[in-house]
């Protein structure tokens, strides 16, 4: 069943997305040991071309899901540039990449388990909730998200390669 998406102007109160976004944010840069400045910002500028890629089709052609209301919004710029890239560097800060491969594997279930159920938060009702689903399911998210994380996991350990092989 699909939700109605009419927001009347005025009632934009997105709590649940900036309490979000500060709350991510101060997790990801409190806690960070492991990322340095140059793999900060290039997991920030990856994360956010993969996601506007992404919802470029799978919301503005396809309407599968949205930020808000369909097609492109305003307001869904702070949901594609700041909710997203903190939430990789917390995932590649405490990635256990010396851990057995179990570890590793159970790791990123467990982030997906995360995710979605995050995911499931944020479609509550405004002003708590700012995700819609169009024909999109839930547990598409949690199919599609380990191979997110692997794709972001892997562009992080080709950054460090990519550093490593720089003259100092």
């Amino acid at each position: 069943m699909e939700r109605k998406t009419i927001i009347k102007k005025g009632n934009n109160v997105m709590i649940g997305l900036i309490f979000a976004i500060i709350l991510f944010n101060l997790i990801a840069f409190m806690t960070n040991k492991r990322l340095n400045k140059n793999q900060i910002v290039h997991i920030w500028t990856f994360t956010v071309t993969l996601q506007i890629l992404t919802d470029t089709y799978i919301d503005g052609k396809y309407h599968g899901y949205w930020y808000f209301n369909r097609g492109i919004d305003f307001k869904s710029i702070l949901a594609l540039t700041v909710l997203i890239p903190p939430v990789n560097m917390m995932f590649l800060n405490w990635y256990p990449f010396e851990e057995s491969l179990y570890k590793r594997i159970l790791y990123i279930f467990y982030w997906v388990i995360a995710i979605t159920l995050y995911e499931a938060v944020t479609m509550l009702p405004e002003p708590w909730g700012y995700f819609y689903h169009g024909w999109w399911k839930l547990w598409y998210s949690a199919i599609v998200n380990p191979l997110l994380l692997l794709i972001v996991l892997f562009y992080f350990k080709w950054i460090r390669k990519i550093e490593e092989s720089v003259p100092k």
